[in-house]
């Protein structure tokens, strides 16, 4: 393939490594384990194999480790080195960072662990303690995917809106800044970056509501240093900069009002040479462009990747994905950066596989699109116009224009969503763990903003399930999961290894032409980097979504992955949760080597769930429907889709507190508010909550029904 990569670089790097390895004073020894974690350190990842120092192991966030001492030819041989359970049945998404020997994770609720990386010893554990009550704000579960390193510190951002610096050595918290304001529901999922001594980070909440920004902080102090609005504000007031002045001309009405979105929740990525940080947009607030811009405009910086500098916070330039996003088509995925000979010149590219469906090769120093491909099947758009590097939008897709209801391929899912990918420079492809999960958008008569709910401006929960056994058995066969190993160059697929259904890891790969992921059907698998042939794979015990890493202790390699089902599939997927196969949510670090010898206790026998005795209580049709609507907006997302739930939280079909005083007690008064279930008072009126009650019970009865319990 006509790719360079910084192949030369590296082997360079690591030449000198050894050249000067008596001399730790000289070349690019000073940059290997045991230095301080700084500048020069993290801008020379790359040539330090053992360690995993930032969230993508380098700025170019391609997650491919030069470890080759598991490979294509022993990868049969690995076992379980040690594991590690965490205090935490939530969602589990967190990249582990190893740096010197100790491997640093986070877990659900923004918990930070640190573990010998050797034995799995645990050296020491932080909890924020972040208020239960709080997770109603978070749209896809009580997640957090990394934690970020810079000169003996460890920092982590905490579901609600603080970033935290902790001693590296001891996990005693130095310093803590709020980075949000705490009267709107703002959240934080995703991993910091340390760059040149400012710690960056985003922030998510943009289907309740928020304007969307990024923020550094000085890393010694955390003080701010600057802040990076991705939408404009309020015209009548002081634009932050000159940038957000051009993008309001972008947008109509009163979008301010409704906070606009283009929350900077996931990936970033960085180049030392250019000294441009990337970051990518997410979706617009709310999602109903007729409803947020009154149906006019592009409304930048949503759905876009945009260029900034890391020092002063400057915009440079941004390329928008999905101009006018209506359908939650986040340009917030993992970004990858590479140098790629393409027509014969070597390009500095900026790669990403957004959720609208199409693989983009952007020039990383202009933002000028190179190509976009579709990656999946989708039915929105017919292509990208290579001189406009706009979408080719099908007629009918815009459901806010139509105001009629649009099923589309991809949904809001995505044809790849948070779930990392990778890209190997020794085969010059990027993996890609995709998915083709089609979902509907029905455009809401009116509108009113709501606390507590989804401010989407389409109806969630409009359309119940359908129940015949064919049509649910149809729908399932269609979802599909997959990885795909994509040649950036050619854009075109090369093969896919397929899965039993969606939702899958994220993935690593490695110098020993071997890539690394864990699938939702409960398994770790190894498959060769050139062809996809699987080699070895590991029975996790729960479902995996987290992407793995690769280090190197006294000579022997190392694979680590955090494992938990949860997320917005294992909370809100409803009976679609278990499409790969019924899997318990264990939460554990799995680390792995050669020839390792550990083994997993086995599962303890389920319970299973108490039988369903639904209350006499009937609602009106008119009444249930009011339920259904409501239960969609303010309690799929945790409780499932059509009051289905996979687990994680209680199945409210089988729940005892049904009853109109006990009912009432929890959901009108927060009596469990510290256990995240909120009241919801301030959002639903008596008779709407009333409505929610009597469909939960009539779900209840039709699920008796079918199992032939009553």
């Amino acid at each position: 393939m006509r790719i360079i990569v910084r192949t030369a670089l590296l082997a360079a790097s690591l030449l000198a490594i050894t050249a000067c390895s008596n001399n730790p004073d000289s070349g690019a020894a000073q940059f290997g384990p045991g230095t301080p974690v700084d500048e020069r350190r993290l801008e020379n990842a790359a040539a330090d194999g053992s360690s995993w120092l930032t969230h993508g192991r380098t700025y170019d966030e391609q997650r491919f480790s030069p470890l080759d001492m598991v490979n294509d030819s022993n990868a049969s041989e690995l076992g379980l080195a040690w594991f590690a359970d965490f205090d935490t049945d939530r969602g589990q998404e967190a990249t582990p960072l190893m740096v010197d020997g100790t491997l640093y994770v986070s877990t659900a609720w923004s918990m930070v662990k640190a573990y010998d990386a050797k034995t799995g010893k645990l050296l020491w554990s932080f909890d924020p303690e972040v208020p239960r009550e709080w997770g109603v704000n978070a749209c896809c579960d009580a997640v957090n995917r990394g934690v970020a390193f810079w000169k003996g510190k460890v920092y982590v951002g905490t579901l609600d809106g603080r970033l935290v610096a902790l001693d590296a050595k001891s996990g005693k918290k130095i310093w803590e800044t709020l980075t949000i304001d705490k009267t709107k529901p703002y959240t934080i999922t995703g991993a910091p970056r340390v760059i040149k001594g400012k710690v960056l980070i985003g922030n998510g909440g943009a289907e309740y509501g928020v304007r969307g920004y990024i923020t550094a902080y000085d890393a010694d102090s955390g003080k701010q240093a600057w802040r990076f609005y991705t939408v404009p504000g309020d015209p009548s007031k002081p634009f932050e900069n000159p940038a957000l002045a051009k993008a309001a001309q972008t947008w109509a009405g009163q979008w301010w009002k409704l906070g606009g979105g283009g929350t900077v929740w996931d990936s970033m990525a960085y180049d030392p040479a250019l000294d441009l940080l990337y970051i990518g947009t997410g979706n617009g607030s709310p999602w109903n462009r007729k409803v947020r811009s009154d149906g006019k405009g592009d409304n930048l910086f949503l759905s876009s990747i945009v260029a900034i500098r890391p020092g002063t916070g400057e915009y440079v330039w941004h390329y928008q994905t999905t101009p006018g996003d209506e359908w939650d088509y986040t340009a917030t995925q993992h970004m990858i950066l590479a140098d790629l000979q393409i027509e014969g010149k070597q390009r500095k590219v900026l790669m990403q596989a957004p959720k609208n469906g199409f693989f983009y090769v952007l020039d990383r120093e202009t933002g000028k699109l190179i190509s976009a491909k579709p990656y999946i099947p989708l039915n929105w758009a017919k292509g990208v116009d290579p001189k406009t590097g706009r979408p080719i939008e099908v007629p009918g897709a815009r459901y806010s224009e139509t105001g009629k209801p649009w099923m589309a391929m991809p949904s809001a899912l995505g044809g790849h969503s948070w779930y990392p990918m990778a890209f190997s420079p020794k085969t010059g492809l990027v993996y890609i763990p995709a998915q083709e999960v089609g979902g509907g958008y029905d455009p809401v008569p009116t509108f009113k903003p709501t606390p507590k709910g989804w401010n989407t401006g389409t109806l969630f929960g409009g359309q119940p399930v359908p129940t015949d056994p064919k049509i649910l058995a149809g729908i399932r066969a269609s979802l599909k999961g997959y990885i795909i190993a994509w040649d950036p160059v050619a854009q075109k697929e090369i093969y896919r290894i397929p899965h039993k259904g969606p939702f899958n890891g994220g993935l690593v790969a490695t110098a020993g032409n071997l890539i690394f992921q864990g699938d939702a059907g409960g398994h770790f698998n190894a498959y060769r980097a050139d062809n996809g042939k699987q080699l070895w794979s590991f029975n996790a015990q729960s479902a995996i979504t987290a992407a793995p890493i690769s280090y190197a202790i006294d000579g022997e390699q190392y694979i680590a992955v955090s494992v938990g089902y949860g997320g917005v599939v294992g909370m809100g997927a409803g009976q679609f949760a278990d499409i790969s196969g019924k899997v318990s949510n264990v939460s554990r670090l799995l680390v792995f080597k050669l020839k390792g010898k550990a083994a997993l206790p086995p599962l303890p026998a389920d319970s299973g769930l108490a039988p369903i005795t639904p209350l006499p209580d009937r609602g009106t049709p008119a009444q249930l429907k009011i339920g259904q609507v409501a239960f969609g907006q303010f309690c799929s997302v945790c409780h499932g889709a059509d009051a289905v739930s996979a687990g994680l939280v209680p199945d409210l079909r089988h729940s005892g507190a049904l009853g109109k005083d006990a009912f009432y007690a929890v959901v009108r008064d927060g009596l469990l508010k510290d256990n995240g279930m909120v009241g919801f008072s301030e959002a639903l009126t008596p008779a709407e909550m009333e409505a929610v009650r009597l469909y939960i019970i009539e779900q209840a009865r039709q699920a008796a029904k079918a199992d032939g319990s009553r």
